[in-house]
């Protein structure tokens, strides 16, 4: 329709520019992002390149096992540094700490002698144990009303950058034409890309900080909800270690070839990266309480274990698959669990440093345990067994742990 003579043209719709807040927030995500990411490849590239590793420095079988074994239990034995740390400088400055550390651990398996190996692997796990520790504090801080989603986020990063990395150091060696010391050296690239990502928020002194806690553990060991969040954290990662420890040979002595139950794996952890992101979709209904989810993700893994040992062949890949989505919304949820059942930063750098410090050592008996069993029994049956009837006790647990209560170390005394 023309417009009437004189008449001016209706002005285009302008959209108001993002506010500052809104841009530093989209940065926070992001740097979150980029930091996350690098907090599982130096871990899960030792596995694809473990043949290598033994034949070049003729590792022994046990050499091996301490090597694989070791950033496991330093993510348990470093955890208690992340209060501490993090009462002194702030998750920032701290979060911004952990990146070089982490680049110089990765470093250090580079050169040829191989206690360096074993140092540096020691190092990445201090680094990680630690940025571990902060991050839910700085999630809860920055984001409370965003918790699920941004933990979810969070394990999304995480599990993806693992997955990348186990599957592209083999490529990767043979693109750059190196061997596999150069490979590992190749991780310290997108750390360093983290690092910078982060330096803006790192370099900050966050307002508060001082009022922070020195002893933010103490007085959670007298907490039965503390207890109750430690024990699920604690069975998940254990049921998550055997998983990828050893589901490959399990598949493999069912009668699948090596590289099927390589393909398998992989899938697997990829998928755990979706399975992380259906937590945020799922804690908040029926109030704030997450009972239910706790047992779904427990009952879930149990079937996928059973389905993987005892179901037929032709369903060997819809049970992994089960296995790969649950397994991430587990992971997802008892980092969420962390977050929502403490009531501030101060409290969910605790409850985060207890529950992944004794977590992380009960994951690392795990594995051990579930060679043992079937040494002893020949079989998958009675290792399988025990799993279901831990994924049970997880499921009794999670009763607890995911209730609507929360646990302040504000009203305790500091002792």
């Amino acid at each position: 329709m023309a417009l009437p003579s004189g008449s001016p043209p209706d002005p285009a719709p302008v959209r108001p520019a993002p506010t500052p807040h809104r841009l530093r927030r989209a940065g926070l995500i992001a740097g979150i992002i980029l930091v996350s990411v690098n907090l599982r490849p130096a871990i899960t590239s030792l596995g694809p390149l473990l043949p290598r590793i033994r034949a070049d420095l003729g590792l022994s079988g046990t050499g091996a096992g301490l090597l694989t074994m070791l950033p496991v239990l330093c993510l348990g034995a470093f955890a208690a540094l992340g209060p501490t740390l993090r009462h002194r400088f702030g998750e920032d400055r701290v979060l911004l700490g952990c990146l070089p550390v982490l680049l110089v651990g990765i470093l250090l398996r580079v050169p040829a002698p191989t206690a360096l190996l074993y140092a540096g692997t020691v190092v990445i796990g201090g680094a990680i144990a630690v940025a571990n520790v902060v991050l839910p504090s700085l999630i809860k801080r920055e984001f409370p009303d965003r918790v699920p989603l941004m933990m979810a986020t969070y394990t999304m990063a995480l599990t993806f950058g693992g997955a990348a990395a186990a599957g592209a150091v083999i490529p990767l060696e043979r693109v750059a034409g190196t061997d596999w010391r150069g490979s590992l050296g190749l991780l310290a690239v997108p750390v360093a890309v983290g690092a910078l990502a982060w330096l803006p928020y790192g370099r900050r002194r966050v307002r508060g900080g001082g009022g922070v806690r020195r002893a933010a553990v103490a007085p959670l060991l007298r907490d039965r909800l503390a207890w109750l969040v430690t024990a699920f954290v604690g069975l998940e990662a254990l049921l998550a270690y055997v998983t990828f420890g050893w589901l490959p040979a399990i598949c493999v002595d069912r009668g699948l070839g090596e590289e099927a139950a390589g393909y398998m794996m992989s899938a697997i952890t990829f998928l755990q990266a979706a399975g992380s992101m259906a937590v945020p979709f799922f804690v908040g209904r029926g109030g704030r309480g997450q009972r239910g989810f706790c047992v779904a993700v427990s009952l879930g893994t149990a079937a996928g274990l059973t389905g993987v040992v005892l179901a037929p062949m032709w369903t060997l890949w819809f049970w992994a698959l089960v296995l790969g989505l649950v397994g991430g919304a587990a992971f997802s949820l008892a980092l969420t669990l962390i977050g929502l059942r403490a009531g501030d930063g101060d409290s969910a750098a605790g409850l985060s440093s207890m529950s992944q410090g004794i977590g992380y050592a009960l994951a690392a008996a795990g594995p051990f345990g579930m060679g043992v069993l079937h040494q002893m029994t020949g079989g998958w049956g009675v290792p399988l067994a025990v799993l279901v009837a831990l994924c049970v006790l997880m499921a009794v647990i999670g009763l607890g742990a995911g209730r609507d209560a929360t646990l302040s170390l504000a009203s305790r005394p500091s002792t």
